[in-house]
């Protein structure tokens, strides 16, 4: 081999070994979860875009360089450095908008929305050509992408370290920082209800982790496309039933409100999800492709579902839901 034929073959080694089949760099947060999602997860489904969308922007060097300050307990004195640059919840008291969020629970609290009108609906109404409302399915909370897991596992995560909070956080007595990281932590550390497993994730290899611990390896990521349809009339198209419609185990995944994206998972044990296309009901047209999730409620469900009135049956209650913007369900890959 000539000398210049060397030089390139090299040269393209170097390049292979320095980026992934993504085009990012080998050690950015995103690389990262790109290699993490490969070795954990087994089947060839497409990588979820909406997932890989919410890791870290940090560059692999900011990433490294907070790493060891967290792990130093040292990540206070560059939080203002970290926070734009991680795409961080940076200074909640300076947004009206946040306040109000934090002031209303809710608005923010995805179970509590549960019990507005109009959120749920029949499963019989997922049928082709039928026409319906569809709620407000916009998030509500701002933008912020996960913390890597090198730095979140670090991160002291609990009632007991909420004073170690305030100070990475720069969250004053009496602050809607730390008005917003006190519920955070009353809500993940609140007992799971009856049958089910939940936990809060501030890195999506936590998330991934979470959903093989009770669904196996085998799994795919499913969410509403966009949030075309909110607050209209829709029309239903295809449908299709994952896992051929039978009841199945999934985990859910909502948003919590904190300074880096945080979500609370839990395992929902009988379910069946649909994956629909949502039409324009004057032009027939295709303006979006949802995620409906029908629960099988038993009679030691949550009572206050009786308060939706669509019951189909004595002890009984099979509840649809759109699955909302920036939320995710886990289930098992067909």
């Amino acid at each position: 081999m000539t000398p210049l034929l060397l030089i390139l073959f090299f040269s393209s080694l170097t390049v292979g070994s320095a980026s992934t089949s993504a085009g990012e760099n080998l050690y950015t947060p995103k690389a990262n979860l790109i290699r993490y999602w490969n070795k954990e997860v087994k089947n060839n489904h497409a990588k979820p875009t909406f997932l890989l969308s919410k890791a870290s922007p940090l560059s692999a060097v900011d990433a490294e360089r907070f790493s060891k300050l967290a792990a130093q307990n040292a990540l206070s004195s560059q939080f203002p450095a970290i926070c734009p640059t991680a795409n961080l919840l940076c200074f909640p008291d300076s947004s009206p908008t946040l306040q109000e969020l934090i002031s209303h629970p809710n608005i923010i609290n995805f179970r509590s929305v549960w019990r507005l009108q109009g959120i749920f609906f029949r499963e019989s109404m997922l049928k082709k050509g039928k026409v319906m409302p569809m709620p407000d399915i916009k998030d509500k909370m701002p933008e912020r992408s996960f913390l890597p897991r090198s730095i979140s596992s670090k991160i002291p995560f609990s009632t007991s370290k909420i004073s170690e909070l305030k100070k990475i956080f720069h969250a004053e007595d009496n602050s809607t920082m730390e008005t917003m990281i006190v519920e955070a932590l009353n809500k993940c550390e609140k007992a799971p209800s009856p049958g089910e497993t939940e936990r809060c994730v501030g890195s999506a290899e936590d998330m991934i982790d979470f959903a093989i611990s009770i669904l196996g390896r085998n799994i795919a990521v499913r969410s509403t496309e966009n949030v075309k349809g909110s607050e209209q009339n829709i029309m239903i198209g295809s449908v299709k039933g994952i896992n051929g419609g039978k009841v199945m185990q999934l985990v859910a995944c909502h948003q919590t409100l904190f300074p880096y994206l945080l979500y609370s998972c839990h395992s929902v044990p009988k379910v069946r999800v649909y994956e629909v296309d949502i039409l324009d009901p004057n032009s027939k047209a295709k303006i979006n492709h949802g995620v409906a999730s029908c629960h099988m409620h038993t009679s030691n469900s949550n009572p206050n579902h009786a308060e939706l009135t669509i019951a189909s049956g004595l002890g009984q209650i099979r509840a649809c839901h759109w699955v909302f913007e920036n939320h995710l369900i886990w289930t098992v890959a067909n």
